[in-house]
């Protein structure tokens, strides 16, 4: 057994290389199609008259009234693959998408489709080659997109488990398909026949079952684009009665299908509405209330309503295609960022080391502090997320050394203190970064790697035999890193189905198992399965002790290693968890994955070895999970090497542990055993807090996991000038800030419906007022707080207006927790206080109207400012051969030309 230095500059080296080949594979596949594209349309002759069948997205497996199959439809395979996020799809065929607003028979179309069927073997082939791959394309400068592999474009559902049926539109199930509707992504062509054929038939069935109210119904379309009437499906299900009204909503500021979706409307009882802006929505989407209430007012109805309680990843390479100087159109594939994840050997970049790549233009590829989506686990991606520098999670790189350097894609070191934020922002660890960076060969993009000094300078390596090793991996207790990467399953279709423990035992067993494992790692990992092993035994002893958890107050004991192996011991049935997301994939921050170890592990680790960490988990809306954590980190002592090896802990109730201090609080030394003060005093105020100010105990339980300062303010001030917490200043340059929209006409179109009740009003106009919040990307500054470690005991007065109020602080030994009991006979309540909340900055600030032209000046500085950035390496501004004399005219403008960006644009976006 012996530490290891970690060689920072060989690591980004390998790093860079491991890309470089993904990167290569990419752009081999995208060449083989551009030849195949171009040899193919040079082979073509252009034919008018060209009639020919091709599979369109929209149109396959559709049949007629007869089951024949419709012109350009047919029978197209369709299977679910993992591969491919298990759509149903067609590995051996492409599909053709064709604009709504574009003839799928056009002459010009049905050519170039055509001459482009020779892709098809060109697809097949390049993911024989490299299984890797995942969608790929070509977009035709004629308008038309095909894709590979061909997928099926059925309905789909917001809720998947509500299929074919409605619920009650109560506050619970519509907050629910909020959520849902957030994870929604545009991807092709939407199928508006289909969805208002499948909307009918479920209020069909529903009325004959008698459910529902059987009284107003109504059917909202929102879409882009109708070029049909559909009339055909209204004739079925709607005529003559017409007792479904239908609202078309049409989003964005093209009017070509304004008359079809109007008709719909009109033809249907119902109501059009454009929506071309944000501005829009508050006035448009509340237009059906007047048509929903016409019989109420005609027939002068008055009912009282009651209402319940409320209260207010990827990067594409899209090289250009060209034959005789025609633009043929864009091939290209996407490359998933999880691929160049798995590159990165997270074992040696230590608790807190990452690695990290940009552009030419120094935006952000990969990053750990990378936050795209508006919320965890949604689909909805900031309008701004491709575009996050470099110098806006390095912000600590004030003069820009690393940024310029990785942009100039140079090879090199630099070191910088950094303060990195955890536990959802609301926690900050400071230490001393070395960075390691160089170019990405073949690309525009430059690769770093981030080690922490101290225990993150070094790897610890053990050896055991293989036999040991494999057969203590495989016990029930013990689980590998979802997200890392012991051995490469996806480059062979055979091994896709291999877990990670089953593939290492292929790869260290066979002969040649034809698979890309990481042997170092592997090694390492039977070296920790070999070492924790008596940790199963241990646990087991505990659990049948039941003196040692009568109450079951500890739940779980858990343990993981610096190779992402973890071992878990429940001392409760799983369904009597308090916290069942701990240690499962819903809890990002407390597993290992892709970029970083467990917040539990990390924050373990930059505590004084043998000190145990205690907290409350922060779930995302801001409650507390009513758990504790507590854990600490184990240190290999060798000479000067101190490598953290692993990390142990357990999850406890918080009612279990906030009793168990309470209890310890009420004794003392004294011989009689009577203590004069206690925190069952009344003159006296007891919280425990821990090393970030946060309260875990509290006589107040309302006040579990708030920020101390927010209850004691005058208290936190005072130890803030004392040196016993210290404020650090944070940035965040990707946060949200709510934006109040102005005020609209429509807020008087809610109060024009005299026939609701007032109790409706009332909601509705609360509903009104949420709608004119919207969340912006914007620049924010906000305070963490940590306390001084060499201070274990502190006292202090404090001026309350004549009154003085005393406090004491002291830390509970061996731990990062602290007691704090303050004096409560004095009123400070008229102190502010001292909160963690965000200040948006502001760069731009109008203070009156002679500083105008002067904040007009320094705007114009800003947006003619500009960082470095690399410039393209090839430059093709024009060509001795070209033809200066097509340079257009009135009439001969091609509107396919242009048609070509929205396929291409609603594929980049739907990945």
């Amino acid at each position: 057994m012996f530490g290891e230095e970690i060689d920072g500059a060989k690591l980004v080296k390998n790093v860079a290389q491991n890309m470089e080949e993904i990167f290569r594979k990419k752009a081999e596949a995208t060449r083989r199609l551009v030849e195949a594209a171009e040899e193919a349309h040079l082979q073509h002759e252009e034919n008018p008259d060209l009639q020919y069948e091709y599979f369109n997205a929209v149109l396959i497996n559709e049949v007629d009234e007869d089951g024949n199959s419709v012109e350009l439809g047919g029978e197209f395979l369709l299977e679910p693959n993992d591969h491919f996020n298990n759509l149903s799809v067609n590995l051996s065929l492409s599909v053709v998408q064709v604009p709504t607003n574009m003839y799928n028979k056009d002459p010009d179309i049905v050519n170039g489709v055509y001459w482009s069927e020779a892709l098809n073997k060109v697809f097949v082939e390049n993911f024989k080659r490299d299984p890797t791959l995942i969608w790929q394309y070509f977009g035709s400068a004629k308008g038309f997109f095909r894709q590979y592999p061909g997928y099926n474009q059925e309905i789909r559902y917001v809720e998947p488990c509500l299929n074919g049926t409605l619920v009650q539109a109560d506050s619970t199930n519509k907050d629910h398909f909020k959520e849902h509707l957030d994870k929604l992504f545009a991807k092709g062509i939407g199928l508006l026949g289909n969805a208002l054929t499948e909307a009918f038939t479920i209020l069909n069935e529903i009325n004959q079952t008698g459910r529902g109210s059987s009284c107003s119904q109504a059917i909202m379309l929102i879409t882009d684009g109708g070029t049909e009437m559909h009339d055909d499906v209204f004739a079925k299900y709607n005529w003559p009665e017409r007792k479904v009204r239908i609202f078309p909503y049409l989003i964005g500021r093209e009017s070509a299908f304004a008359d079809n979706l109007k008709w719909m409307a009109c033809a249907n009882k119902g109501y059009f509405s454009q929506i071309s802006t944000l501005a829009d929505v508050q006035e448009n989407v509340m237009r059906y209330l007047h048509v929903m209430s016409r019989p109420k007012v005609i027939d002068h109805e008055h009912d009282t309503v009651w209402t319940e309680a409320y209260v207010d990843s990827a990067v594409t390479s899209v090289p250009p295609q060209k034959n005789q100087g025609i633009l043929l159109g864009v091939v290209g594939t996407d490359i998933p960022i999880q691929e160049l994840m798995k590159t990165i050997p997270k074992h040696k970049l230590g608790i807190h080391g990452y690695a990290f790549a940009i552009t030419n233009n120094g935006y952000i590829l990969t990053h750990p502090d990378l936050r795209p989506l508006y919320q965890d686990g949604q689909k909805r991606k900031k309008p701004s997320y491709s575009s996050v520098d470099l110098s806006e999670v390095e912000w600590e790189d004030t003069e820009d050394v690393l940024r310029t350097a990785m942009v100039n894609r140079r090879t090199g070191t630099f070191s910088m203190e950094v303060k990195r934020t955890v536990d959802k922002g609301k926690r900050v660890l400071t230490m001393h970064n070395d960075y390691y960076y160089t170019d990405i060969k073949g690309t525009p993009f430059s690769v770093g790697v981030a080690l922490s000094r101290g225990h993150g300078k070094y790897f610890f390596k053990g050896n055991v035999s293989l036999e040991a090793g494999l057969h203590d991996l495989e016990q029930p207790d013990v689980a590998l890193a979802d997200e890392w990467t012991y051995c490469n399953t996806d480059e062979h279709h055979e091994h896709r189905h291999l877990t990670q423990v089953q593939a290492i035992k292929l790869f260290m067993t066979s002969r040649k198992p034809h698979l890309k494992c990481d042997r170092e790692l592997i090694q390492q990992v039977l070296f920790d399965a070999v070492v924790t092993a008596p940790l199963e035994a241990y646990w087991t002893g505990l659990a049948l002790n039941k003196s040692e958890n009568s109450d079951k107050g500890v739940e779980i004991a858990f343990l993981g290693t610096r190779t992402g192996l973890s071992r878990t011991n429940l001392f409760v049935v799983p369904e009597q968890l308090t916290n069942q997301d701990f240690l499962t994939a819903e809890d990002k921050e407390g597993v290992f994955n892709a970029d970083h170890f467990p917040l539990w592990y990390k924050r373990a680790a930059e505590q004084v070895p043998g000190t145990f960490v205690y907290s409350i988990p922060f779930s995302s809306g801001g409650e507390n999970k009513s758990v504790v954590l507590a854990s600490t980190a184990i240190q290999l002592l060798d000479d000067r090497k101190s490598p953290i090896v692993a990390a142990v802990g357990i999850q406890m109730k918080l009612e279990f542990f906030q009793r168990k201090f309470w209890t310890a609080s009420r004794q003392c030394n004294a011989l009689d055993g009577k203590c004069t003060i206690s925190c069952d005093n009344e003159d006296i105020k007891c919280y425990l807090i821990d090393n970030n100010g946060f309260i875990l105990v509290s006589e107040d339980t309302s006040q579990t996991n708030l920020f101390f300062g927010e209850v004691e303010g005058v208290v936190m001030n005072k130890l803030l000038l004392m040196g016993s917490f210290k404020k650090i200043n944070l940035y965040d340059y990707q946060a949200l800030c709510k934006e109040y929209a102005g005020s609209s006409d429509s807020a008087h179109t809610l109060l024009d419906v005299s026939t609701l009740s007032s109790l409706n009003l009332v909601f509705m106009c609360v509903a009104q007022r949420a709608q004119r919040t919207m969340m912006v990307p914007c620049d924010t500054e906000y305070p963490a707080f940590v306390s001084e470690r060499t201070i274990k005991e502190t006292t202090g007065n404090i001026d309350c207006g004549g009154c003085i109020r005393t406090f004491v602080i002291q830390q509970i030994p061996s731990s990062n927790l602290f007691m704090v009991v303050v004096e409560n006979k004095c009123d400070c309540s008229s102190a502010p206080p001292v909160t963690m909340e965000p200040i948006e900055i502001i760069y731009i600030l109008f203070i009156n109207q002679i500083n105008i032209s002067h904040n007009e000046s320094l705007k114009c500085d800003r947006l003619k400012f500009q960082k470095d950035r690399r410039r393209p390496q090839s430059c093709h501004p024009f060509h001795l051969e070209e033809n200066a004399m097509e340079c257009g005219s009135a009439n001969a403008l091609n509107f396919p030309l242009v048609a070509i960006l929205f396929p291409v644009l609603s594929f980049l976006i739907s990945r």
